[in-house]
């Protein structure tokens, strides 16, 4: 376990110092980390991953995951790329959702000053406008496709304008079925509360809640940001918190299912198993289209196709797109495994 958090820790560091001197890394990358939790540097890449898991009853979900850019030129060709990834998912049933990121369309510091209500410039005005019509962009052709989209999360100092554009375009677009769902990081405290307020929403303009649980994938970033600026962690103290609003957090979906549909993405084997023992309870048939889980490639595989075996709805991220670019997304990764107790060790040991 030691060496594998090591390398978690370290590797980051090495590959970004060998990129700076210039030297020959991203093959090497592409081999190892990159071959194992990314399907391929483009669509066509990725098409035979997605027939062969499909084909086991494991859908794919296209996830182009180039990060950290801030620039109107690379928000907008990321744009057009999703409106791809929207029209390939509606001519392969093998592929259940679309998936973006607000920081792929948006720069993470026009969301911070939304967020702290600063006021903009007209030039930030401009491109506020502009991520906005991106969003909707994205949602309307989804719509018009019939293609579910995940809204990922984002960390919390830019999750509320997030927020406030995935719940405008649910109102919108989810009045007959679900096309939109906000993700929701339930290792945050104040989650319960912002899925009870989501549902009393619902409820009063009649639309459908789509929505994705996850525990969350920035608590080493948040609790040190709290730290340093002096404020509360608005993250769970201890795992015990998390993976019991995580687990209220389904329930609370489950037992109402007439305004919410649902995705589960967890790598977390009990929490598998109380949905699974829920559903069985309620006489909810696994392969009820509100219900659906998901894992990221290269991570839980025993979880993915032992659901899919039960005919459970079931779906791999499959994160894609030219190996340099996807770095920030890889490092991430390596972060979150090495931050998540026992998760390294336990993979290595389920492959042996």
């Amino acid at each position: 376990l030691f060496r594998l958090k090591l390398l978690s820790n370290v590797g980051p560091k090495v590959v970004t110092t060998m990129l700076k001197m210039k030297l020959p890394i991203l093959s090497l990358v592409k081999k190892t980390m990159f071959s194992h939790f990314c399907g391929g540097e483009s669509v066509e890449e990725c098409k035979g991953l997605i027939s062969s898991y499909g084909k086991m009853g494991v859908g794919a979900i296209l996830d182009y995951s180039v990060e950290g850019a801030d620039d109107e030129k690379t928000f907008d060709a990321t744009t057009l790329e999703i409106l791809r990834v929207i029209d390939e998912a509606s001519d392969n049933p093998f592929i259940p959702f679309a998936v973006f990121k607000m920081t792929g369309i948006c720069s993470s510091y026009l969301l911070a000053r939304i967020q702290e209500k600063k006021s903009l410039f007209q030039h930030d005005l401009q491109k506020w406008e502009r991520a906005k019509m991106r969003f909707e962009r994205i949602c309307s052709h989804a719509h018009e496709k019939r293609v579910r989209i995940f809204v990922d999360a984002e960390e919390s100092w830019l999750q509320d304008p997030v927020d406030d554009l995935a719940e405008a375009m649910m109102e919108k677009y989810n009045k007959k079925s679900p096309i939109v769902f906000n993700t929701v990081q339930l290792y945050r405290v104040d989650r319960l509360n912002y899925m009870t307020q989501l549902y009393k929403l619902a409820r009063s303009k009649n639309f459908i809640i789509g929505v994705k649980l996850v525990r969350g994938a920035y608590l080493e970033k948040e609790r040190a940001r709290a730290k340093t600026m002096g404020y509360t962690s608005p993250i769970h103290s201890n795992k015990a918190g998390v993976d019991r609003d995580f687990d209220l957090g389904v329930e609370f979906c489950l037992s109402r299912l007439e305004y919410f549909s649902i995705c589960v993405a967890t790598h977390n084997e009990y929490s598998v198993m109380k949905l699974i023992g829920s559903l069985k309870k309620e006489k909810i048939k696994p392969n009820d289209e509100r219900i659906w889980c998901a894992q990221l490639l290269g991570m839980s595989d025993h979880i993915s196709f032992n659901l899919a075996s039960g005919e459970y709805n079931t779906a791999k991220y499959v994160p894609y797109g030219p190996v340099a670019e996807v770095l920030p997304y890889l490092f991430r990764r390596a972060e979150e495994n090495s931050s998540i107790q026992g998760q390294s060790s336990r993979e290595f040991d389920l492959l042996n």
